[in-house]
This record gives structure tokens, sequence and C-alpha cells, in this order.
């Protein structure tokens, strides 16, 4: 469910209906257009479909454009998205409409501190060796 609408029915629904029930800040972005990057996935996205129709697997779409809002047509595709070093798998689901595809491809890696080696304080001195 999306807004009192089902993932059918959000399908179904006209794109201008569609951007009526999203957040402001996607709506403002859709209203003003969809960037060329932006409206080449589009068009990736509905190819890919059309060959999963076909009974084909799709090749897996690859793309930069980090802002692209995820639409009811996306959902069950995945989506490789660039996080500034590799591409990151996003399998889109009902619940990630409205989002940005950027949201789900973190750009930081968490910091996972370890042991302190040898000569990475003064404290690690007294730090017995294994």
């Amino acid at each position: 469910m999306y807004r009192g609408y089902t993932v059918e029915e959000l399908r179904n629904v006209s794109m201008d209906e569609f951007i009526e029930l999203l957040p402001s800040r996607q709506r403002r972005s859709l209203l003003r257009g969809l960037t060329p990057e932006q409206r080449k996935l589009l068009e990736r996205i509905r190819m890919a479909k059309d060959s999963m129709k076909s009974g084909g697997q799709p090749k897996p779409i690859k793309t930069h454009a980090r802002d692209m809002i995820i639409l009811p047509e996306m959902i069950g595709m995945t989506i490789h998205v660039h996080n500034g070093k590799e591409f990151v798998p996003v399998n889109i689901r009902p619940e990630m409409i409205g989002r940005y595809l950027g949201e789900f491809a973190i750009t930081n890696k968490p910091v996972k501190h370890g042991t302190p080696g040898i000569g990475a304080s003064r404290s690690s001195m007294y730090v017995p060796l294994k």
C-alpha cells in the first residue's frame, strides 16, 4: 500500500495522478521533468520489462542516476546504482515507492575499528601482542 493505493492500482494510474500522491520534494522534482540520464534509465527499465514478458532474463541495469525517484513500474527490478566506487544492486520493493535510488546505495563505508596495531598510538605500547 502507498497512501491508500495498492501496487496494482498505482501501476494503472496515470503519471500525473501518481505525482499528486508524492511528498512535495519528489512532486516538485518530477513536475520539473526528468533529466536526460533519468529518461534513459526509464527507457532501459521499460525495455527490460518487455524482455521479461517474452521469457528472457533481463540484463542488470546499471545507472549513476541516484536522484531518480522510484516509480511503481520499477517494482520487481534489480537496478545497480553507483555509490562512487562500485555498483550496488538494489532490489526494488513496493515500500520503496517515492524514495530516491541513492538512498539505497550508501556512499560511505561504516567505520569498523579493529584492535590497535604496533605504532598505532602511545597506549598500544602496553597491549600484549598476539
